[in-house]
């Protein structure tokens, strides 16, 4: 039968008739669907190591291991600055970090690698306010000072010069699976709180999170990062990173390259499948990067990033016990990212003109199991609700119903989205030495994005979807955000310690959506729908104003007021009425004080400020009053209120102590509901998944073993508040996250010059049941899925540098 009739559908979602071809594309049934995938599902889990055979080998492997510090080196510093002074490019011009007038976190690559950070999703612990709605490996989103809430990104994330963003989905949330690429070979990670709307443009509104990575030079050098570890309630985990940087023609081509692989063993069991550590996780990938100097003047980079991950979902049922999954289906998540950018600076003594250009490709699918919801649609109430409007089914009816009903008792619904997105910058800037700085450019991005959402049969013994694909319902998406701005902001020194800034961006969007259900299901209440289109663009403005001073030379304050917006859209609903298809951009105003305090001669680094941001015309997902439909629409206005503290102690010679905390107090201003909807969200309400509390430390002390050794000792640990997962505490599914906190542990021992090091770690050695992420839903028929930090693990790590 062909996808227009139902029945079953082969994985092939290919382009049809061409996006500029809409009338021909009416009359089409549009198979797109991707040639050549990998069937859904995962290999049967293999037969477990022994555990005491585990520790063995890792002790085997301590001994027999050389390796050093991570290869990443001190972040950039000026040539009269102490080694410890962090230089950063928030400004898109290089400013030392204690005198950027702005609330900055910059984490070297240095520290990331000693406190074994692998992602951003790592980072938390590090930087004040900075968190993440934890869905599992691709399925995250970036949070800063409590502006959460689904759509568009509110956290604009960067790697090196390109801007990012996550797949839509069937939802249109964009920001709840944000790229997550490995954090090896790293300069430095930026995290930039409050909005940087003038600078970083849409998504920025809560903040920004950078990542710059390390670039070739004319050296000949290289790295290596190997691990093996041991997970309470799973197996072996194994993982490798290696860098080498090549000088092809001296001081004008050179090359770095980045692989890694790692393996991480599953802690979670499905009892329904009987499988056990079901969520395994699998990814590998690289970096292949190049600089060009053809002249003292000009710089180009070019850059490719390959990340694969392949994993299960990491989600269990609370009910069912700790780290144990009833779901009865396998939910395996694949994603497979392709970034590629040219980055290109020439300097015309005084002014620096820039030019980025990017390409994202990104293919993402899930599966989210939907079985019993299915059959608990399997009663007499639920025939006569579906079938016979309202009335008792007749006992034929009755029977065709739970006929149909068994036919999908076991399926799952089965998102596959390819996005592809090209972005480009120019901009000049002025290069500090002056007392006017300024930069001026302009921005576009064109994003692209094809989802087929289908609800497909899955085996009922192993879990897996069942090949050629057996559809009893599907629908498809294609959704275009096409975005163009205009953007400076000029910074004058009026003394040498009063600075005034002001900043401004003129952004226009267009989204365009067509959408098409093509198999119908009365037991989820999908209808047929013909092909259909929206359509919603808008442009505006937003501004920064900031002014600082320095009351002495390692006292520095300053005061913000700044903007911050992401892009409204369109629905994906069909049948939506049209004055409720489109949505309008968010905003918000963020007015900070802070002070940045270097004293005792660097001993002492003492960073706090405090803010208020109002927000307003917050996009929310709600429904018509008749409950007729879901969809983003603007409501409600919200006030988060809050302080942040960073330190860093250093009382004797090879002793550091690292410190931060926040305290957000993010609540509704008015009810979320106008004319066309009503929203759980009133007056008072907590905006979901912010804590109140969050705090972070760590430790680290090197000291001489002998004349050629040193030896390392490192602890980290922090504390996550509790918070609820929807704004209504007592709704039906309403759930509470509890607090937890978190402890990791390193010590080890290291060679001369930092070039090799061997070092036992453990994660969370409390091994606390630490829940990032509770929810529940009428699809999970009131059942409680929960994510979680892995439990205890034990491992060894060896690195060397040449």
């Amino acid at each position: 039968m062909s996808l227009c009739d139902g029945g079953t559908l082969s994985r092939t979602m290919k382009d049809i008739a061409g996006r500029k071809d809409r009338a021909g594309a009416v009359t089409a049934c549009r198979s797109r669907w991707k040639t050549g995938r990998k069937k859904v599902g995962f290999e049967s889990h293999s037969v477990k190591i022994a555990r005491g055979k585990r520790f063995v080998l890792l002790a085997a492997t301590a001994l027999a291991g050389i390796g050093g510090p991570a290869f990443a080196q001190a972040t950039t510093a000026s040539a009269d600055s102490g080694s410890d002074e962090i230089i950063v490019t928030a400004l898109k011009r290089s400013t030392n970090l204690q005198d950027t007038p702005i609330s900055i976190s910059a984490v070297t690559g240095e520290a990331i690698a000693n406190s074994g950070v692998q992602s951003i999703a790592d980072l938390n612990s590090s930087v004040p306010s900075l968190a993440f709605v934890d869905g599992g490996p691709s399925n995250r989103r970036v949070v800063i000072r409590g502006i959460q809430a689904a759509g568009e990104p509110t956290v604009g994330t960067y790697y090196d010069e390109t801007p990012v963003t996550g797949a839509i989905g069937a939802a249109n949330d964009a920001g709840g699976s944000t790229p997550e690429l490995r954090l090896f070979d790293v300069e430095r990670v930026e995290v930039l709180r409050g909005p940087q709307g003038t600078l970083y443009g849409s998504g920025s509104m809560g903040g920004t999170l950078r990542v710059i990575y390390q670039k070739p030079t004319f050296a000949t050098e290289g790295a290596v990062d190997l691990s093996l570890s041991d997970t309470r309630y799973g197996g072996l985990n194994y993982e490798g990173s290696a860098m080498v940087n090549v000088p092809v023609v001296n001081d004008k081509i050179a090359v770095r390259a980045v692989g890694f692989y790692r393996n991480a063993n599953g802690f979670i069991d499905n009892t329904a499948l009987n499988i056990k550590n079901i969520n395994d996780q699998k990814s590998y990938g690289g970096r292949f990067l190049v600089r060009f100097t053809p002249t003292e003047a000009l710089t180009i980079d070019a850059a490719a990033y390959i990340n694969r991950s392949r994993t299960d979902t990491n989600a269990w049922t609370l009910t069912s016990g700790k780290f144990k999954s009833d779901a009865l289906t396998r939910q395996p998540v694949r994603d497979n990212l392709e970034l590629y950018s040219l980055t290109a600076n020439y300097d015309f003594g005084g002014v620096v003109l820039t030019g980025v250009v990017s390409y994202l490709d990104r293919d993402l699918d899930s599966v989210s199991d939907v079985s019993r919801f299915i059959r608990s649609t399997r009663t007499p109430a639920g025939c006569a609700a579906r079938v016979s409007a309202g009335q008792p089914c007749s006992t034929a009816q009755l029977d065709n119903y739970y006929a149909l009903v068994d036919s999908q008792s076991t399926s799952a619904l089965f998102p596959q989205q390819t996005m592809k997105s090209w972005t480009a910058e120019l901009r000049l800037s002025s290069d500090g030495s002056g007392p006017l700085n300024w930069t001026v450019g302009g921005f576009y991005s064109d994003r692209d994005t094809s989802v087929a959402n289908p609800q497909s049969n899955a085996d009922p013994v192993s879990g897996a979807i069942i090949e050629p694909q057996q559809i009893a319902t599907v629908r498809f998406i294609d959704d275009s955000l096409r975005q163009v701005a205009a953007f400076g902001e000029f910074s004058y020194d009026v003394t040498d310690r009063l600075n005034l800034t002001a900043g401004g961006r003129y952004f226009r969007y267009n989204k365009d959506i067509s959408g098409q259900t093509t198999i119908g299901s009365i037991l989820v209440g999908a209808v047929v729908r013909p092909l259909s289109f929206v359509k919603s663009k808008e442009d505006g403005t937003v501004f920064k104003f900031n002014g600082s001073y320095k009351v002495t030379d390692n006292v520095l304050f300053y005061a913000e007021a700044a903007q911050g917006f992401r892009p409204g859209g369109a629905n994906q609903v069909i049948g939506l009425a049209q004055e409720l298809t489109p949505y309008k951009s968010d905003s918000l105003w963020n007015y900070e004080v802070g002070f940045k305090n270097t004293l005792f001669d660097r001993k002492l680094l003492l960073n706090v400020d405090v803010f208020q941001i109002d927000w307003s015309d917050m996009q929310i997902t709600g429904r018509t009053p008749n409950g007729a439909f879901s969809f983003i629409t603007n409501a409600g206005k919200a006030r988060v209120r809050g302080a942040e503290l960073e330190a860093t102690i250093r009382p004797t010679a090879g002793f550091t102590i690292t410190g931060n905390a926040s305290y957000i107090d993010a609540k509704l201003r008015e009810n979320q509901s106008n004319a066309n909807v009503s929203a759980p969200g009133l007056k008072g309400d907590r905006i979901p998944y912010v804590p109140k509390f969050s705090a972070g430390i760590g430790a680290q002390y090197v000291w001489a073993l002998t004349d050629t050794l040193s030896g390392f000792a490192r602890i980290d640990g922090n504390t996550v508040g509790g918070s609820y997962s929807d704004f209504r505490p007592t709704g039906t599914f309403t759930r509470k996250i509890d607090s937890y906190q978190l402890v990791n542990a390193r010590l080890g021992v290291e060679g001369p010059d930092n070039k090799w090091g061997a070092y036992l770690f453990v994660t969370n050695l409390l091994d606390d049941t630490a829940i990032t992420r509770s929810q529940s839903s009428a699809i999970a028929v009131g059942r409680t899925l929960v994510n979680s930090a892995a439990p205890r693990t034990i491992g060894v790590n060896v690195r060397t540098r040449f």
